[in-house]
């Protein structure tokens, strides 16, 4: 058998196994968050994000996700901060409209003032 055919079979098998992975960690990590486990939660997110590098369109999830899970954890000011990054670096995602939904939410809890500043603002 030639094994020039080989090999490049034997790459695509491995990328496909390697692409599936975030997969994995990401249903994971919703499941922790159903179960309110959410250092798991965080964990898994964590896994995810280093198998999404070359899928940054993935970020914006792994980052709602992340929020909502500090946000039931109390830690407020992080959830808000989480919900800012994704509104000024993916603007036109769809988890980016849910994560000015949860601002608007944290707001009328009185967890966030949008006219006073959340440290620390990254300067332009």
């Amino acid at each position: 058998m030639n094994r020039f055919w080989l090999y490049p079979a034997l790459a695509a098998l491995l990328s496909g196994c390697a692409s599936t992975a975030y997969n994995k960690h990401l249903d994971e990590a919703y499941k922790a968050y159903a179960e309110g486990d959410c250092s798991r939660v965080i964990s898994e997110l964590s896994r995810t994000e280093r198998g999404i590098r070359s899928r940054p369109y993935l970020q914006p999830e792994v980052s709602l996700l992340r929020g909502q899970c500090l946000e039931r954890q109390s830690l407020y000011l992080d959830a808000i901060q989480i919900y800012r990054f994704m509104l000024d670096s993916y603007p036109s995602s769809e988890y980016s409209y849910r994560a000015a939904a949860r601002l608007e939410t944290l707001r009328q809890l009185g967890h966030y003032d949008p006219a006073r500043p959340v440290p620390p603002r990254a300067e332009d």
